[in-house]
């Protein structure tokens, strides 16, 4: 035991020399760019959304935050509160999930980039399905509250 204890007495952390401050600046400096660049990317991928994405997906994308706040909230109130009428938190937690999946696939099906994925989609028949899934969805959903 003794050997250990003076082998670390003696180990004794060098000081700092001007050469090895330089390295740790430079690393700083490395590090800080990253972050700028990083920053710079999201603005840019936030510039180019903006002006690029049409009106209507910037819509159904506004939509389905609402529903991701919705479904937080409704979880974090479950939570806090209780989930005494536990039927009720499902159906409405399912609700927003399943409204969600319904709304990611009408954005899917509508944005003009993915024209090639579904050649006989037309806007309105999407659209149609969405509304026809929606009501099926919350039929279901009402009739599990009891």
């Amino acid at each position: 035991m003794a050997p250990k204890k003076s082998a670390a007495a003696h180990n004794v952390a060098a000081p700092a020399t001007p050469a090895s401050m330089s390295a740790t600046t430079a690393n700083t400096s490395v590090a800080k760019t990253s972050t700028n660049s990083s920053n710079g990317v999201f603005w840019n991928i936030w510039e180019h959304y903006v002006e690029k994405t049409p009106q209507r997906t910037k819509l159904i994308d506004v939509f389905m935050a609402f529903l991701v706040i919705v479904g937080i909230l409704q979880f974090v109130y479950c939570v806090l509160a209780g989930n005494y009428p536990f039927n009720a938190f499902l159906s409405g937690f399912s609700a927003t999930v399943g409204q969600f999946v319904l709304t990611a696939s009408l954005r899917i099906q509508t944005t003009e980039g993915n024209k090639s994925e579904f050649p006989s989609v037309s806007p309105e028949r999407a659209f149609a399905d969405y509304v026809i899934g929606s009501l099926i969805l919350h039929f279901f959903c009402v009739n599990f509250i009891n």
